[in-house]
């Protein structure tokens, strides 16, 4: 090939069509997100009022066995040691657990409150978009005759027609001539 160097080997090239080979790592990997869902999991059953009935029936046994049994079947002897020990252990795995869940449930409340936050910025700028709208609708409105207006010219002009036709009558002509048929304009063209 053209793009080889001489004396490398075909299979040390890079090829950029094709996928990296992974590397093995040393630490462990693991999915962040069903580590986040199981520490959610784990702080939820933490916050209840059945894991504290377990934990007080664990403790409750944990010290009664360990001063009522015979001397050979106890593992802990009075100062509790081991019980210290565990309770220790599972406080200093709660207390990251519940700060993970946290952040997470922190991590989800800024996403909806920035949605939220979106949401307003269009229903505000729909609610001004409108309000210029029917502003616009309201100015318009002022230039076009309206039902009340029409009629209140329609009963100045009967007005006017009554005046004329009770003896009112001067030079000007005759809307209505008594000859005329009301139904027909034909005479008016």
């Amino acid at each position: 090939m053209a793009h080889e160097r001489p004396g490398e080997p075909p299979s040390s090239r890079i090829r950029l069509d094709q996928p990296r080979i992974r590397r093995s790592k040393l630490l462990p990997e693991y999915d962040p997100e069903a580590f986040g869902r199981l520490s959610e999991r784990v702080a939820r059953f933490i916050g209840t009022g059945r894991f504290l009935v377990w934990m007080t029936v664990i403790v409750v046994v944990w010290v009664v066995w360990n001063i009522s049994a015979p001397g050979d079947l106890r593992w802990d002897e009075y100062p509790f040691i081991f019980l210290t020990l565990a309770l220790s252990l599972q406080a200093s795995y709660a207390a990251p657990l519940i700060l993970l869940a946290q952040n997470r449930q922190a991590d989800r409340d800024r996403v909806n409150l920035e949605q939220d936050r979106k949401q307003n910025e269009r229903s505000i700028a729909d609610t001004e978009y409108l309000t210029r709208e029917i502003a616009a609708l309201r100015m318009g409105l002022g230039e076009v005759a309206t039902r009340d207006w029409i009629r209140s010219e329609l009963e100045d002009l009967v007005r006017e027609l009554d005046e004329r036709r009770n003896g009112r009558r001067d030079d000007r002509r005759d809307l209505f001539p008594p000859g005329a048929s009301r139904g027909s304009d034909e005479p008016d063209r």
